[in-house]
């Protein structure tokens, strides 16, 4: 068991509380401040000023320990961050660890100066984001209550929506094969997915046919699908709902 200097009666009880527990871990683990210093990667003087609380370990080295004695870093870690705050010191008096401020010892005016320009400085930043935001809330309010400024923005002409192009159907029969008046293909693969006049095509030749397809529009969708399925079924023809050579053969004849 080591034999550790007793720590100062002024130590900050957060700190004393975090090195108390460090020589534990020290004691425990039976390995000589050197040893210690070789399985963390900290040398044996810096294992020195931790325990004997004049310095702050860090983080890192906290873990290193926890790690070589078989202990969670949480803990440590934790007592770590408490102590953190009572690692201060007095404005004349070098560092010292634990010791606070004593409240009877009065700021230079030097410091007093820093504080206020300090507040000061902080104060200003706070009005001039609240005035930011105001100004931002106030202009989207007046954007949705149609300020001038809506106005002029919605007087510009916006351009009009592109319109899916009209389809109909012009049934006619030439050659002895029917015909639509929007293509005159007989060999377009044509599946869900696909656009255009060709797909409009085999909508009027379905619709010729009494199979609805839905609407004339040129856009091969489920319901034109479910069409062409019950047409191929109908005519005998592979059931597959896409429109190919033999499915177009079979429309327009």
């Amino acid at each position: 068991m080591s034999r550790w200097k007793v720590l100062p009666a002024e130590l900050d009880p957060r700190v004393r509380q975090l090195v108390v527990r460090l020589r534990r871990l020290k004691d425990h683990s039976g390995l000589s401040i050197r040893q210690l210093a070789a399985r963390t990667g900290y040398s044996a003087k810096s294992w020195e000023r931790y325990l004997g609380a004049r310095s702050l370990p860090p983080a890192e080295a906290l873990k290193a320990l926890a790690l070589v004695c078989g202990e969670d870093p949480t803990r440590l870690l934790a007592l770590r961050e408490v102590a953190a705050e009572g690692w201060t010191a007095t404005p004349e008096q070098p560092p010292v660890a634990g010791r606070l401020p004593s409240p009877e010892t009065p700021r230079s005016p030097e410091r007093r100066a820093l504080r206020i320009a300090l507040v000061a400085g902080s104060v200003t930043l706070v009005l001039a984001v609240s005035s930011a935001v105001l100004v931002t809330v106030r202009i989207m309010n007046a954007d949705n209550t149609g300020s001038p400024t809506t106005t002029a923005r919605s007087a510009t002409p916006l351009p009009a929506p592109t319109a899916a192009p009209p389809y109909s159907c012009r049934i006619q029969q030439s050659d002895g094969r029917w015909y639509a008046g929007n293509s005159r293909t007989q060999q377009e693969n044509l599946a869900v997915g696909n656009t255009g006049p060709d797909v409009a095509e085999a909508q009027c030749l379905l619709r010729r046919a009494g199979i609805s397809p839905g609407g004339i529009d040129g856009i091969f969708g489920p319901l034109t699908e479910h069409a062409v399925k019950a047409f191929q079924k109908q005519s005998g023809l592979v059931v597959d709902g896409m429109v190919g050579p033999h499915t177009w053969k079979a429309l327009r004849g």
